[in-house]
């Protein structure tokens, strides 16, 4: 009998934030295998692409997921928008699939919040519900703050969440269509 590695199938989650990026990545909606914040003292287009770079050369992704950043559904500014479309390029190119999510999708995920939680509430959740990740959760912010870096790993996490949910969907539905 031999035994062959078995690679565990990974999502990368990354949500682009001032200076830098936010970024999870999970082996299932329960486990995250390893996350983080990219801060880049010159957070530009090309640093944070070699940043993203290093992350597929490390984890080796099967599918990387981002929040919506194409107008309409997507609110965000023109550098976020050609960081993301690069990022899509880069991952392609490297074999991964990737998924784009819109914050209604994120919303329905995370329904039980009320009909649109913020982005805090949705940290709580995530916390709540994966014990690893409970202690990294963001103190709320006070009016006159920006917000923490860290909210961005758990905005990653939060959508990654979401495709989670929207591939058992898509999974249920065709098991349903063949059993009928």
């Amino acid at each position: 009998m031999t035994l062959t590695a078995v690679r565990k199938v990974r999502t990368l989650a990354i949500h682009p934030m001032v200076g830098g990026f936010g970024w999870a990545v999970l082996e299932g909606p329960l486990a995250p295998h390893d996350w983080g914040v990219a801060r880049l003292k010159v957070a530009n287009h090309d640093n944070c692409l070699r940043r993203v770079e290093k992350l597929l050369d490390q984890f080796l992704p099967e599918t990387v997921v981002l929040e919506a950043f194409e107008p309409p559904k997507g609110a965000r500014c023109t550098r976020v928008i050609q960081l993301c479309r690069s990022i899509v390029a880069l991952a392609r190119d490297r074999g991964s699939d990737v998924s784009v999510y819109d914050r209604d999708h994120v919303y329905t995920t995370f329904s039980g919040l009320g009909p649109k939680p913020s982005r805090q509430a949705i940290a709580e959740a995530v916390g709540r519900h994966i014990s690893l990740l409970t202690t990294s959760v963001p103190k709320p912010r006070r009016p006159w703050e920006g917000d923490r870096p860290m909210l961005a790993v758990f905005s990653a996490i939060a959508v990654a969440l979401t495709h989670y949910r929207l591939s058992c969907d898509v999974l249920l539905k065709d098991l349903y269509d063949d059993a009928a």
